[in-house]
């Protein structure tokens, strides 16, 4: 009995030991990056410049790092898996993503949950697929092993390398990657995404204004005061570049339900996740700033169970996806793309803005 206590215990010293330098290896290898920091394109073909008074096109879409089509589901979410199937179906999804975003000639594209080398996709560079025009990527999630509850433990997410991109038919003179409060603590932190804001600087011909882009994706699994700080940082950067004469446009995943879009997708599986709530008082100050969304179809889906629209008790929706502009930008239409979740566990938004002359 002796022997096997001792036994036991040297096996329980050793498990502690591997897991204190599991723990010290991500600590040392954690991403932090720096409050601001200047990009470098990815692509830099695009060189006409923003006509004063134009009229765009824009699209802004999660797509869920080609791993999450209408045949998966998550385990974050209430579902069973952690990747994509095989590597086949990452390659039909990234396929199907680039016809939609190139076929409408859109004049910028904005995406969150871009791969770049992930083991939860193949390690394929999911960046330079999809890039054309300027492209710019701000990375927000870089871990080289990514641990997880005890059911993850035989499948593993892995490396994760990814980010949100940009990409532009006119000329960007600079972009920008600004840092977005960390809610999570150590350990959690070691390992979580580190948010961020990719801010694109568009030159307009005749004038010493900028279009000031700005792609984000919000929190997600916190509780609720991540999204908030994350929210607030990005109203008082808007509205700062707005005061400088600069015309805002800021979109993607908000991971908070746009006004009033609750009453027509009401969220009736809370237990597995709970978005934020968006509202005017986290708008900018002055009148003519506004939420653009469409209510009308949903941007997303909860990752429970695979697309089964037929299932209504367990499928839930969300609109947590869309664009907030400044009051010298016009909004002409937005529309939901109605893509069926087919290729992303988001359907992509569309907007047409003009940019209102001084």
């Amino acid at each position: 009995m002796k022997k096997f206590g001792k036994t036991l215990l040297i096996l329980v010293l050793l498990i502690l030991v591997a897991i204190a330098g599991f723990l010290g290896w991500l600590t040392v290898t954690e991403y932090n990056p720096d409050p601001i920091e200047t990009l470098e394109p990815l692509k830099s073909e695009a060189v006409t410049l923003l006509p004063q008074g134009a009229t765009l096109d824009l699209l802004s879409w999660n797509i869920g790092y080609a791993g999450l089509g209408a045949e998966s589901d998550f385990i974050m979410d209430g579902g069973q898996n952690v990747r994509a199937a095989d590597e086949a179906a990452v390659k039909r999804y990234l396929e199907g993503i680039n016809e939609v975003t190139r076929a409408a000639d859109y004049s910028i594209v904005l995406l969150q949950e871009v791969d770049v080398d992930s083991s939860r996709t193949f390690n394929i560079n999911e960046a330079e697929r999809l890039g054309y025009g300027t492209a710019y990527l701000a990375m927000n999630f870089n871990c080289p092993f990514v641990p997880n509850p005890v059911t993850y433990i035989t499948d593993p997410i892995g490396k994760v390398t990814s980010g949100v991109m940009s990409i532009s038919r006119y000329r960007i003179d600079k972009a920008e990657r600004i840092s977005l409060p960390c809610p999570f603590s150590w350990p959690l932190r070691i390992a979580n995404l580190k948010r961020c804001l990719l801010v694109s600087y568009l030159p307009i011909e005749g004038s010493d204004k900028y279009l000031v882009l700005v792609n984000l994706h919000l929190e997600a699994y916190d509780d609720g005061e991540g999204k908030l700080a994350q929210t607030e940082q990005l109203r008082d950067f808007i509205q700062s570049e707005y005061e400088k004469g600069n015309y805002v446009i800021a979109g993607g995943d908000f991971n908070q339900v746009f006004p009033g879009s609750l009453e027509k997708y009401p969220n009736s599986h809370p237990d597995l996740w709970t978005p934020g709530v968006l509202d005017e008082s986290l708008l900018p100050e002055g009148e003519g700033w506004q939420y653009v969304f469409d209510a009308g179809t949903p941007t997303c889906r909860l990752l429970n169970q695979p697309y089964a629209p037929s299932d209504v008790q367990n499928t839930q929706y969300y609109v947590i996806d869309g664009f907030i502009i400044s009051p010298n930008v016009r909004l002409e239409f937005v529309k939901t793309l109605d893509l069926g979740f087919e290729n992303s566990d988001h359907n992509p938004v569309h907007i047409q803005v003009t940019l209102l002359e001084p």
